[in-house]
């Protein structure tokens, strides 16, 4: 049997201040259907539900309701009703006048007022509940209300705007059983916004994803679930281990360096995806059992199941040395600008990309005006580099003529290699002021530029690994003198395990698991 459409939103867009919340949305909601918009906050979900509900409207596109253009129809002319997140309820009138209080204004007879009211209050299980102030309600109970006072009025549609976000954990989780359960016995549309994905997996026919005014997915609980169109969407809903890998064939991709069987297919030949496995695909078996293996990093107690972080392939990392000296600025005679510069160090197998620009970046050279502080562009660079061992002089001018001498020493930089994980990394010592520390406005990027740290693939050296940086030092108590210690290093692959059996920290395990419990995804940004 053919399902029939009760709302078509077309090309919707809607922007507040120049900033786009929706961006040409098309979806089609169905009849008897529970449907959750679900993303986080300033998604679009609540712009694109009040645009439904002729609270705003839409810049472009069109919203079809029951095979007609709703667009410029006010809200109560809308065969639909609005729960909001607080209920909005009377607090002057009773359970029964808030309830009845939409059939009064259709001026409905007494008796079919009373008939209606009294269905609605065996539906949300509140019989014997009417006479009752609604200030002395729960919150629950008052939710409930508001349900009943928006179906009395029997719309095609109702909508809910996070009803239950003002409700205590287990109340809320009481109630999105409740809410599924009045829904179904209604037999009517519901349309419910929430950045809870729990409640959208508990509650929903079908879940449209959204972010930053698009829509990433719409599928079922166990669609959006188990087959996340995209990264945003396996991070959105749920806990997974997403990790880079390679399609290397139908049923076949590649990652953590080993080839698994997978049901994924329809990708081109050595495309690079993203694969996702959830944390309770994953089992914790003996070293000889597992398709790979790990140590066990942490393990977190979470009341029915242990949460394991397993690392099958550790990091890298390297140590240098940041010395830190008086600054040496030469000053010009007349005495109206100064430059500055450091020494650095370079690989010899770098020599040959080292140009003007890079000089000036490693060596962090500057020049200024001493009167305004402003900076003076450095004119002309003086030096010769070879691609052998040595000590070679460089010198800085600017287009008056102020100069500083330094030394460029071209070195052959051990690396360190990490064979499980594929991977190279280097970094050298520097040399900085306590000036240029302090005047540093991306600390972090600004030591990986002095100290040349890099990494790589060992199997493919044009292919650069990402790397981070770690130091004990706080920039505004550096001192002159003192030797502080750099450490660069990229991440390690890390597993997150759920499982009810405990394991210690520091064991070596093995992991395994299926091959359809593997999902590929198209590699994009989000």
């Amino acid at each position: 049997m053919e399902r029939k459409k009760i709302i078509e939103f077309r090309n919707i867009t809607k922007s507040f201040d120049k900033q786009i919340t929706l961006k040409g949305v098309n979806l089609d909601i169905y009849e008897n259907e529970f449907v959750t918009l679900l993303g986080p906050s300033g998604c679009g979900k609540t712009t694109l539900l009040r645009i439904l509900g002729g609270f705003l409207k839409a810049d472009e596109g069109s919203v079809i309701f029951d095979g007609q253009e709703i667009s410029d129809k006010p809200p109560y002319e809308r065969e639909l009703n609005t729960v909001f997140q607080k209920y909005a309820l009377f607090p002057h009138l009773s359970v029964y006048e808030n309830i009845a209080f939409g059939l009064k204004i259709k001026k409905l007879s007494k008796d079919v007022i009373d008939q209606k009211v009294m269905k609605m209050l065996k539906l949300i299980s509140m019989e014997g509940f009417e006479n009752k102030n609604i200030t002395l309600l729960s919150g629950g109970q008052q939710q409930r209300v508001a349900i009943a006072r928006a179906l009395v009025n029997e719309p095609k549609v109702l909508l809910l705007d996070e009803p239950l976000a003002a409700l205590d954990l287990k109340l809320r989780k009481e109630m999105q059983y409740e809410l599924k359960r009045i829904q179904q016995e209604v037999g009517i549309t519901f349309i419910f916004v929430t950045h809870d994905q729990e409640e959208a997996l508990t509650m929903s026919d079908k879940i449209v994803v959204m972010n930053k005014g698009e829509i990433q997915q719409i599928g079922t609980p166990e669609e959006i679930y188990n087959e996340p169109a995209n990264t945003y969407v396996a991070n959105f809903i749920g806990e997974s281990n997403i990790l880079p890998g390679i399609m290397l064939d139908d049923y076949k991709v590649r990652f953590d360096d080993k080839v698994f069987e997978c049901v994924d297919y329809g990708f081109k030949e050595n495309e690079p995806v993203d694969v996702v496995i959830r944390p309770e695909d994953i089992d914790i078996v003996p070293v000889e059992q597992g398709k790979m293996t790990g140590e066990v990093l942490s393990v977190l107690f979470k009341g029915v199941h242990y949460e394991i972080i397993v690392e099958t392939v550790p990091g890298t990392k390297v140590t240098v040395n940041m010395n830190v000296i008086r600054s040496l600025e030469e000053t010009s005679a007349d005495g109206t600008e100064k430059i500055n510069a450091n020494n650095f160090y370079v690989d010899v197998e770098d020599v040959g990309a080292l140009d003007e620009k890079e000089i000036i970046a490693r060596s962090n050279a500057m020049a200024w005006d001493t009167e305004t502080d402003e900076y003076i562009s450095i004119a002309n660079i003086e030096c010769e580099v070879l691609p052998e061992i040595g000590q070679y002089p460089v010198k800085f001018s600017t287009p008056k003529g102020t100069t500083v001498e330094r030394i460029i020493s071209v070195v052959n930089q051990p690396f360190v290699k990490n064979e499980k994980a594929g991977e190279g990394i280097m970094a050298f010592n520097f040399v900085k002021s306590v000036d240029e520390i302090l005047e540093s406005q991306t600390l972090d990027t600004d030591i990986k530029t002095w100290a040349n740290a890099q990494g790589w693939k060992l199997s493919d050296e044009n292919q650069s690994v990402d790397i981070s940086v770690d130091y004990d030092f706080d920039p505004e108590k550096i001192k002159e003198g003192k030797v502080y210690k750099i450490t660069f290093w990229t991440t390690g692959r890390e597993f997150k395990i759920h499982t009810t059996d405990f394991t210690e920290v520091g064991k070596e395990v093995g992991l395994n698991f299926f091959p359809e419990d593997i999902h590929v995804m198209s590699r994009k940004a989000y």
